[in-house]
């Protein structure tokens, strides 16, 4: 099967390592601009280079997710280089896990922060210009916590059931836009 993606732009959150590099070699592979997203400066870089050496361009920013002002500015930067976004993998956060009453305030804060407001944040700066050019996919990668939940499984199950939510309720908005919103569910 042939998907190309000519033309069109994509961005991977948390884009450094591992299966975001993945996604976005393939991405790359199949004709799209892409942009890859990491908190620390080495790390797009890395990957940047890496794709690079099987002759990938990708497009690197510094962007923490889990800061609001940091991800406005990045949309701002990567809608300024390639005049918009055609697909957005919210991909960002780690798997936490701890006892229930040990979680403080602060690591809630911080998981929701990267996960939850991160997906929300991004996908609502790229909403509007995929709504009128009637085309866009958002891709949220969860993990099977967002379904089943076990014991010492927080602050992450949380997090990540509210992210398959958010999928839910953006997939049934989007639709009649041409707006595709899925979940991606890893181990």
């Amino acid at each position: 099967m042939n998907l190309s993606m000519k033309d069109r732009v994509a961005v991977v959150t948390g884009g450094s390592k591992g299966i975001r590099v993945a996604v976005a070699r393939r991405f790359a592979e199949s004709g799209a601009k892409v942009a890859i997203l990491a908190r620390g400066a080495a790390d797009p870089k890395t990957a940047r280079d890496a794709l690079a050496k099987d002759g990938l361009a990708v497009s690197d920013y510094v962007c923490d997710v889990s800061e609001a002002a940091d991800i406005t500015r990045t949309y701002e930067s990567i809608a300024a280089d390639f005049g918009k976004i055609d697909v957005l993998v919210n991909n960002a956060g780690t798997a936490r896990t701890m006892a229930f009453e040990n979680i403080t305030d602060e690591a809630w804060q911080e998981d929701l922060d990267l996960k939850l407001f991160a997906a929300i944040r991004f996908s609502r700066l790229v909403w509007a210009g995929m709504k009128q050019r009637k085309w866009g996919r958002i891709i949220n990668v969860l993990n099977t916590f967002a379904k089943a939940r076990a014991g010492n499984s927080a602050p992450t199950s949380v997090s990540r059931a509210a992210g398959m939510a958010l999928t839910k309720v953006t997939a049934s908005e989007g639709g009649e836009h041409n707006i595709l919103v899925n979940a991606c569910s890893s181990a």
